[in-house]
């Protein structure tokens, strides 16, 4: 797979299934180099053959959801000016109608049991900023008096003056004529507006200086529920409450589903038929902050105001992947695991649970009709292809990864090597082409509490074509592995979880003598922008390094991170001696590897000061080093970033690695 391949990443939406369950629609995305963006539409697929065909012509739709009686499709669609909104159509076909104009675009959306209308999350800004007011420019604006921690956030900035408030509108008539533009008249002045609606009113459910997400409707569609943070000490904690609202009262008063007072952070909550709600949470501890290596998990509440009892064992299973969704069902409720590198869809019941999707995969999303369950999943060969469970089992339907697999992937062979301590360290080597030796790179996932997968990886794959080899593995730390697995490096980060990569590393070049133990690299971000900067700092066996988008200063960290008000307290302390013997910053004296920096201006997770300084460092010490500065871009580069810049970053990292671990297919 070369660079400009990731056109070829084609991923895949949650399914919205038909409740007769003859087919189903899935947005498909990916990157477009002449666009510069990602681009897709939705697709519906018979689950009897995979026949598929495109539905939509937009530019890039989404996140597809059909109403109880699978003949209208919602989804969300760019307006006119860039803004996400929610549209729909009919499944069978016509143009899509727009069903909101939210000035703040949509985040989430849900849509009601009775299917006659939406829920919805939006940003609301303060009259006066983030352009609000026309011919306001940004520098023009009064200043942020900043009193919350939380005032930041990757990939959205500033958050003063704004919050997610909750929507509700009624669905479109999809059968009314059309909306026209406002011609202009002669006697138009600076007041005149075309104050035609695009979209139904919406209703504000929600008020006051707090923050509203996941929305979803009760079960007979009369109230929304959602998670949101109200206590004295939100601004101190992560905890969150369920609360829900009258779907039809403007700026009503939310009932408590279930309190703070739990000690929970909430990410998904649905009503159950019976009056009950299930929940997706996670503990906090006695601090409410205490969030490194809590395990996602499945909560149950008979009634508003019962204790939530714990459905999944806190301490083995992991429902905390990105994208993890729950779906309640006759007999129980469906959930998407992680272990061990994937990610499986699981049938839980108060008996206990059972794997219904499994195997060399990653579930993405999942849905159900009647006699199938769907599943979106992650493969070793695609990003995205839809599987059905049903009568004749598990069938993968679609081949949208069918011109990714041709651009000549590499399989990679499995392991668990002994680690120093009594351990094993679970992980992957990609091989190329030919007898070797090869050049290795040694990748470390961000995090930490995540996990390299079986999916395909366009990290590895890239470099793979270039020719090294590639070693990756989940150390102490990771997620999929268990509780205790991830808090080994809690206030002890570059310790266990160090030992681990290097006894992979050193596990992978006995098993693969076709490996060149002399020439070395060694890469990672965020969380393995953090491990690799300690690792050079510590061990001078690697010829060169890419430094990405790292957490590399703990102490400033705190203050300049959207985050950093609670990791770094969580991660490496609050004793200024432990942090700094933590610190990658306090140690940069130490490094002699010739190390690429890579960072985005606009990364708010880990702030571009991080980068800045350890460059200056490294500079200012001798060391070879350059620092690669993307415009525009936020900690999500590598993921969602603008292709073109995507494409340049891996021609950059490249040229680095051409030019200190050339190889037949890299070298300058």
């Amino acid at each position: 797979m070369r660079a400009e391949d990731i056109e070829q990443l084609v991923t895949l939406s949650r399914p919205a299934v038909h409740p007769g369950g003859k087919w189903a629609i899935v947005a498909a995305s990916r990157p477009d180099l002449r666009a510069n963006r990602n681009v897709g539409q939705l697709w519906k697929v018979s689950l009897r053959d995979g026949s598929r065909r495109r539905l939509t012509g937009g530019t890039a739709d989404r996140a597809p959801q059909l109403t109880p009686d699978g003949q209208t499709v919602l989804f969300v669609r760019p307006d006119a000016a860039d803004t996400p909104q929610v549209w729909a159509m009919r499944v069978d076909g016509g143009e899509p109608v727009q069903a909101t104009a939210q000035a703040g675009g949509v985040l989430e959306f849900a849509v009601s049991p009775t299917g006659d209308r939406i829920a919805f999350t939006s940003i609301v800004a303060e009259p006066g900023r983030y352009g609000s007011v026309a011919g306001v420019s940004p520098a023009q604006e009064s200043p942020r008096l900043i009193t919350r921690n939380r005032n930041l956030a990757n990939g959205l900035g500033s958050l003063v003056g704004r919050h997610a408030h909750l929507f509700t509108a009624a669905l479109p008539d999809l059968d009314a004529e059309p909306r026209y533009d406002r011609a202009a008249h002669p006697h138009d002045d600076e007041t005149t507006k075309d104050d035609a609606p695009h979209a139904p009113e919406a209703v504000k459910l929600s008020h006051g200086d707090f923050d509203h997400a996941a929305p979803a409707f009760s079960s007979d569609g009369e109230r929304v529920l959602c998670t949101t943070a109200r206590h004295d000490t939100r601004d101190d904690d992560l905890l969150t409450a369920v609360v829900e609202f009258d779907a039809t009262v403007a700026e009503g008063e939310p009932h408590t589903i279930l309190s703070s007072r739990a000690g929970l952070s909430v990410d998904e909550v649905q009503a159950t038929p019976d009056g009950g709600f299930v929940l997706i949470a996670g503990k906090l501890g006695d601090s409410g902050r205490d969030f490194v290596a809590r395990q996602a998990q499945l909560f149950v509440l008979e009634q508003p105001g019962a204790h939530a009892e714990e459905v999944t064992d806190e301490e083995s299973v992991d429902l905390g992947e990105s994208g993890s969704h729950s779906t309640v069902v006759e007999d129980g409720v469906l959930v998407q695991e992680r272990r061990r590198g994937r990610v499986r869809l699981v049938h839980v019941t108060g008996g206990g649970s059972k794997e219904l999707i499994g195997g060399d995969l990653e579930v993405l999303g999942h849905g159900v009709g009647e006699g199938v369950t769907v599943a979106t999943v992650r493969t070793p060969t695609s990003m995205g292809e839809l599987a059905v469970l049903d009568d004749r089992g598990l069938t993968v339907l679609t081949d949208f990864g069918k011109a990714l697999g041709e651009t000549g992937l590499v399989e990679p062979s499995e392991h668990e090597f002994a680690a120093r301590d009594g351990g094993t360290v679970h992980g992957w080597v990609f091989m190329p082409e030919g007898e070797g030796p090869h050049p290795v790179l040694l990748n470390i996932h961000g995090g930490p509490f995540a996990q390299y997968g079986v999916g395909v990886f366009d990290e590895a794959q890239v470099a793979v074509a270039a020719g090294y080899a590639v070693v990756q593995c989940n150390p102490r730390g990771s997620a999929g592995y268990g509780r205790a697995h991830g808090a080994a490096i809690k206030q002890a980060m570059g310790t266990v979880d160090l030992h681990d990569v290097l006894d992979f590393l050193d596990g992978a070049l006995d098993a693969h003598p076709s490996l060149d133990r002399e020439r070395l690299g060694i890469m990672g971000g965020s969380y393995g922008g953090y491990l690799t900067a300690w690792t050079i700092a510590n061990d001078h066996r690697f010829t060169a390094a890419v430094v990405e988008r790292g957490f590399l200063d703990p102490e400033s960290f705190v203050g300049t991170s959207d985050i950093g008000w609670f990791f770094s307290g969580e991660y490496t302390g609050t004793d200024a001696d432990a942090v700094r013997a933590q610190s990658p910053m306090a140690q940069v004296g130490n490094v002699q590897t010739p190390t690429l920096v890579v960072h985005s201006e606009q990364d708010w997770r880990c702030p571009p000061e991080q980068a800045q300084r350890y460059w200056a460092a490294l500079k200012r010490n001798g060391v070879e080093t350059a620092l690669l500065l993307f415009p525009g871009e936020d900690h999500e580069l590598t993921r969602t970033g603008q292709p073109r810049h995507r494409v340049e970053r891996f021609e950059h990292i490249l040229a680095w690695w051409a030019k200190h671990l050339p190889t037949p297919l890299n070298h300058g």
